[in-house]
């Protein structure tokens, strides 16, 4: 982004870049999904161990909130059942919808599915906290549309 390959990113950690203006547009919260019949999906909410009792559908790429999750479970000596790795966030709700397993994820990426029934959410006792969700762009340097864009989210959003 700071080399100008891209105007906007949308991220829920602090980038190290100092170079980059970060707008706060939100919070959202990692949540267990899994299918509206499984045993856990009525609940309000669910333990790490009882997470660790499931087949768990994962995302393969290396994120913080991924790293984050299994450091968690890694510090309570809570061992994950990671029984399926896939590329993108639509392949683990289809698995999960197929009943593949579940899956720990930003509540966010699944709400289409939750809201039609197709998945349900539950917070997790430990893991599920609130996070920023923030848009960043160029401190310097930007386009007329970028600028358009970046004053629009900050009327948005005033703190910031």
């Amino acid at each position: 982004m700071v080399q100008g390959s891209l105007d906007f990113g949308a991220l829920t950690f602090r980038p190290a870049e100092d170079a980059l203006l970060e707008v706060t547009v939100g919070s959202d919260e990692l949540v267990l999904l899994a299918p509206p019949a499984h045993a856990l999906a009525k609940r309000k909410q669910v333990t790490m161990e009882e997470v660790a009792q499931e087949p768990i559908v994962a995302h393969n790429d290396p994120s913080p909130a991924r790293e984050r999750v299994l450091r968690l479970f890694e510090q309570h000596h809570i061992p994950l059942r990671m029984v399926i790795s896939l590329p993108s966030l639509d392949g683990i709700k289809r698995a999960v919808e197929m009943k593949l397993g579940v899956a720990l994820l930003p509540r966010r990426c699944a709400i289409t599915e939750i809201a039609s029934g197709r998945l349900a959410a539950v917070p997790v006792t430990g893991v599920s906290r609130r996070r920023q969700v923030m848009i960043v762009c160029r401190k310097a340097q930007r386009s007329h549309a970028a600028e358009a864009f970046l004053a629009v989210a900050q009327e948005k959003n005033p703190e910031t």
